[in-house]
């Protein structure tokens, strides 16, 4: 068997010709390396990689997620001799031992994307420590799988994995996440191989812009919870609907009234929206509409509760007292139905991390 080892590369230093010098003349693996868009300053680099690796180039700079669907068409197209993939980035932070122990890992593993995580232990930079650590948490929440390190460039998977990923959407930084959301959404298993935690001159050599970029990957996560915001704008509107036509019942009863009723019409939305497009649970119907009926019963008698303390004992205004509750409950109902009410436990998610 042999590894298709793919480098995306923009603007690349000689970190990169080192890394594929320690593979030269290794019939186990085939060096696939992609200029993307560097320009005629880094071609002198690019001339220089040894003999053996496939050199593929992108006239313009187009992004890494381009740039690895660029190189993984080609292995499906060109190299059927490989039946692993295994992406490093070329900057020097992927160490030639820790490729070649995922790619053993990868080796026992052949269904599942296994990744080489890093434990972020030592000199790491705070913006890469706390990105990955929100990412790590929304990530589960939204996909009901847990991945250490979701940001990690080093990962080796499968011809029938690479045939899959080629269909992800992205071009830059956020197709790596769409490509683990895309595993857990096949139920494809995800296996963790710890691996070195490597930051050189503090990250300097990265072309990921901290912002734009996490700006990216975020939103490309938080899609998830978009159902959870549009039953907010129906429960809001509802609210303020049904308070208007009950305002001749005594202020606590026309409270009670609208909330319960707005509840129930935004979360019927909800649930629907969730099942089928959100968090595509595997769940069946019955169990997953119990445990929602569950959480909707108590988030709305705590609802209830705390409208009633806010609007009547306290007085605040109904609008106010409504948007800082249902942010509130936000999060709650968020966590709670991406890792409860609509998935199972099975083999192969959730237990693969060989740490």
């Amino acid at each position: 068997m042999k590894t298709a080892l793919i480098i995306p590369a923009y603007k690349p230093g000689k970190d990169m010709l080192a890394l594929l010098e320690q593979f030269r003349g290794r019939e186990d693996f085939l060096p696939v390396v992609v200029d993307d868009g560097s320009g005629e300053a880094f071609r002198p680099i690019f001339d220089a990689v040894p003999e053996g690796v496939a050199l593929l180039r992108h006239p313009e700079n187009r992004g890494k997620g381009a740039a690895l669907k660029t190189a993984i068409g080609y292995v499906l197209e060109k190299c059927p001799e490989c039946d692993f993939a295994l992406t490093a980035d070329a900057d020097g932070q992927h160490r030639f031992e820790d490729i070649l122990k995922v790619n053993e890992a990868a080796r026992r593993r052949p269904e599942a994307l296994t990744l080489g995580s890093r434990r972020f232990e030592g000199d790491v930079p705070l913006r890469s420590r706390f990105g990955n650590a929100v990412t790590r948490q929304v990530f589960a929440i939204a996909s009901g799988v847990k991945v250490y390190d979701t940001q990690t460039g080093l990962r080796a998977f499968g011809r029938e994995a690479m045939a899959r990923f080629l269909e992800v959407p992205g071009e830059r930084y956020e197709y790596e996440i769409n490509m683990l959301l895309s595993a857990a959404q096949a139920e494809i298993p995800v296996v963790e191989e710890w691996i070195e935690t490597v930051y050189l001159d503090d990250n300097a050599s990265s072309h990921f812009n901290p912002f734009r970029d996490s700006l990216k990957i975020y939103l490309c996560i938080l899609k998830f919870g978009a159902s959870s915001l549009l039953a907010f704008v129906i429960d809001f509107i509802m609210v303020l609907l049904l308070s208007t036509l009950t305002k001749s019942l005594p202020k606590a009863t026309s409270v009670r009234v609208s909330v319960i009723g707005a509840r129930l019409v935004s979360a019927t939305v909800n649930f629907a929206v969730n099942r089928r497009v959100v968090f595509k649970g595997n769940e069946s119907l019955g169990k997953a509409l119990g445990k929602y009926a569950m959480l909707a019963a108590a988030v709305l008698a705590v609802k209830t509760a705390l409208m009633h303390v806010t609007t009547v004992v306290w007085g605040w205004p109904l609008v106010l007292a409504n948007i800082l509750i249902e942010l509130m409950l936000f999060l709650v109902n968020f966590t709670v139905q991406g890792k409860f009410v609509y998935r199972r436990r099975s083999a192969g998610r959730g237990r693969d991390h060989d740490r």
